[in-house]
């Protein structure tokens, strides 16, 4: 045998018994077991399970005869294959290594997002990346825009948990109801969202204020671990709600209004994120 062609094969990831095992099989074939083990130099108690492994590679074929007799996959088809392979492996390589990249650089930013558009656009994204889950605060009014891209990732298998503002019916979705969505909006000066998927990412900002809307969106731990805890957080309030709405109301008022009261701020007792206009002289 030529050195040179098993260094060949061996730089294709062939062993040093598999490499002579296909170099005897090109030279005649096809061979039994026993007889490659002969004409190659490869131990006889070797030379079955390296058969075996070269099968299941699909480097050679093998008969389902009695005495198995093997031939080698030919030149020209074995180097196309490793051609193949061998760009599929780059090509993921490439993809995950970007990918990690990008989430690497993700995890240290907080990007802002203006216009209304453009946050749908990244929220939309967000939500077609989601594997395991999707915790969402939003208003009945922004919800329809995300209907098909939810629903899709639900038939998936994606949990979807919504505290909806205003009457939302989504079937796939598991949907908590806020019952001050007018009150909450005239205090706040517009409609926020809130998105967390797979406590990995957040979006979060005011949709409601056309080409001025503002969003922010971050993989930034120290921001998706506390964005993501006040959904769960909302949620817990609303089964407490639906569990002791006539004791708690009691104690602090429709709605749990003397507690929003209580912690608010601006005039007449409101909070207001968003810059009401300048009142005229």
């Amino acid at each position: 045998m030529k050195p040179n062609v098993l260094e060949i094969l061996r730089d294709l990831n062939f062993t040093e018994y598999e490499a002579k095992a296909y170099v005897t099989l090109l030279e005649s074939s096809p061979l039994s077991g026993y007889a490659v083990s002969l004409n190659s130099g490869v131990p006889r108690s070797k030379i079955y399970e390296v058969l075996l492994g070269m099968v299941h590679r699909g480097d050679i074929m093998v008969s389902q005869d009695n005495t198995p007799l093997y031939v080698p996959l030919p030149p020209h088809e074995l180097i196309a294959q490793r051609k193949r392979k061998a760009e599929q492996i780059f090509n993921v390589a490439q993809e995950t290594l970007e990918q990690y990249t990008a989430s690497s650089q993700n995890r240290e930013n907080i990007w802002n997002i203006s216009g209304y558009e453009a946050i749908i656009s990244r929220i939309q994204e967000g939500i077609k990346g989601a594997k395991h889950r999707i915790l969402m605060e939003i208003w009945k009014e922004d919800a329809e825009v995300f209907r098909a891209a939810l629903e899709q990732v639900a038939r998936e298998g994606v949990e979807i948990f919504i505290v909806a503002y205003g009457d939302l019916n989504f079937e796939f979705a598991t949907i908590y109801h806020h019952d001050m969505s007018e009150e909450i909006t005239s205090e706040i000066g517009g409609r926020w969202i809130v998105l967390s998927v797979d406590d990995r990412e957040v979006v979060a900002g005011i949709l409601s204020l056309g080409d001025d809307s503002r969003a922010a969106w971050t993989m930034h731990p120290g921001l998706v671990m506390p964005i993501t805890e006040v959904i769960i957080h909302d949620v817990y309030i609303m089964e407490i709600m639906y569990e002791f709405r006539e004791e708690l109301e009691a104690k602090f008022g429709p709605n749990l209004i003397h507690l929003r009261n209580k912690f608010a701020m601006g005039p007449n007792g409101k909070g207001y994120y968003v810059p009401l206009p300048e009142k005229k002289a």
